[in-house]
């Protein structure tokens, strides 16, 4: 149970009886906004989007396991489609996390491939995997009707902004679901993942594009040096600051939506950028397996559900996030870094 950081003089004025008018409630926390969200806003996210990886026990036997969500059409597909392959071929089976980079990725694939601490026979890749391509990093605004979400995140600022009595634009940016960006245009919300945009022509025509940006959990693609954009076999997460600066340089495939500790908390590598050195070999982590849920039998089955990010739930937790306004906090921020309002994702009771 996480306690309170009060004062005792605090906790005796609480308990003094109080002939003064009742104070007003507290506002609730990002996390009770959440809690108390209806049924009818939160969506269940496909089997099919969901793998689920086992890593060998831990030190005292306790199982590790670990729960992606893949990320949906139009994002990142050819990658997306070769990770399934490559699943449901077992390929994943004993391989290993190569490199924990302290503050900036855990990355797991054959301990083979691209590895400088390493030297044995790479790993044979199953058939049919599809070519992927860097200019597949982004996609065209139209594939997720970015004009008509601009106007209506431009028709609800204008509303919120003549409606919030302090003048706190900040917050009707956010429940517009747009918010500035220091490395894109705009940065928002799309059906419960976090985008950037450079939201439209440049001047000299190109088209508007969006793409999947490197927040703290997110899952992306190793590759070689360009124009290699990776096949979906070496997979990384991000485990530091969110390193934006990655934003359309690699392909981002998903997110891990449970388990993360189990990764975040692996010893770092001393080696180039973090791989674990020839001595460092028993520190690598094996991996048992990796499988799409949705081919696991139903009691094995994960299930997961994300809250709408289009919803009044998420708008509240969104401007709670940003300026927090319960006991705790004395000065609200006045503004939030999109990957600062992680989406909520909760486990589904069977």
């Amino acid at each position: 149970m996480t306690r309170p950081l009060i004062s005792l003089a605090a906790l005796l004025a609480l308990a003094a009886p109080s002939f003064a008018q009742e104070a007003a409630p507290a506002p609730p926390s990002p996390a009770e906004i959440v809690d108390q969200a209806p049924a009818d806003e939160w969506f269940a996210i496909p089997p099919e989007d969901l793998l689920v990886m086992t890593l060998a026990p831990a030190a005292d036997g306790s199982e590790r396991k670990v729960v992606i969500q893949l990320m949906p059409a139009p994002f990142s597909q050819g990658w997306v489609e070769n990770i399934r392959t490559l699943a449901r071929a077992n390929w994943y089976d004993g391989i290993s996390v190569n490199r924990v980079q302290d503050n900036y990725v855990v990355q797991w694939g054959d301990p083979n491939y691209d590895n400088p601490e390493s030297s044995g026979e790479q790993k044979a890749l199953p058939p049919r995997l599809v070519a992927t391509e860097e200019r597949d990093y982004t996609v065209n605004g139209d594939a997720i009707s970015l004009s008509t979400l601009l106007a209506d995140s431009e028709r609800d600022l204008a509303l919120e902004a003549e409606s919030l009595a302090s003048g706190n634009k900040t917050a009707a940016v956010i429940l517009a679901n747009g918010l500035v960006d220091s490395y894109a245009q705009l940065s928002l919300f799309h059906e419960g993942w976090p985008l950037a945009s450079n939201i439209g022509s440049d001047g000299e025509g190109e088209p508007a594009t969006v793409w999947p940006i490197h927040c703290y959990g997110m899952v992306g693609v190793g590759r070689n040096m360009s124009p290699d954009a990776g096949t979906g076999a070496e997979l990384y997460t991000v485990i530091g600051h969110a390193p934006r600066h990655l934003d359309r340089n690699i392909a981002l495939v998903g997110r891990i939506v449970e388990g993360m500790e189990h990764l975040s908390s692996l010893p770092r590598g001393s080696g180039a950028l973090g791989f674990y050195t020839e001595e460092e070999a028993d520190k690598r982590t094996p991996i048992l397996s990796v499988r799409v849920a949705s081919d696991l039998p139903d009691g094995e089955r994960p299930r997961f559900e994300y809250l709408s990010t289009d919803g009044a739930s998420f708008a509240r937790y969104a401007d709670a996030r940003a300026n927090r306004r319960d006991p705790f906090f004395i000065v609200p921020a006045g503004g939030a870094d999109i990957c600062n309002i992680p989406v909520p994702v909760r486990r589904v009771a069977d």
